[in-house]
């Protein structure tokens, strides 16, 4: 099989960055929550965008039907990273006291 790489530094291939754009992703820094490819030296960015190209994103659409956005792809050779986002911190101003 002939993979081409997009980010070297995490090994993410086109592949991949294909099957988080056909889930929603539509722009570079999605791709990164998705998958970490461009969060490391930034120089597979721009292949990045040219992937995505400057088309429809079907991100509004897939919301708007209540579908997921960014899951991961259903393709067995593509490595996801589940997207499970972190609670943010409380304040200690807003802390209530015990």
């Amino acid at each position: 099989m002939n993979r081409v790489y997009v980010c070297s530094c995490f090994g993410i291939t086109e592949t991949e960055v294909k099957a988080h754009a056909d889930a929603g992703a539509c722009t570079p820094r999605q791709i990164a929550s998705a998958s970490k490819a461009g969060t490391d030296c930034g120089s597979c960015v721009r292949r990045i965008q040219s992937i995505l190209g400057r088309g429809g994103c079907p991100r509004r659409e897939l919301l708007d039907r209540r579908t997921p956005v960014l899951v991961e792809p259903a393709d067995p050779e593509v490595t996801a990273v589940p997207m499970t986002p972190a609670p943010a911190p409380v304040p200690a101003r807003l802390r209530k006291a015990a």
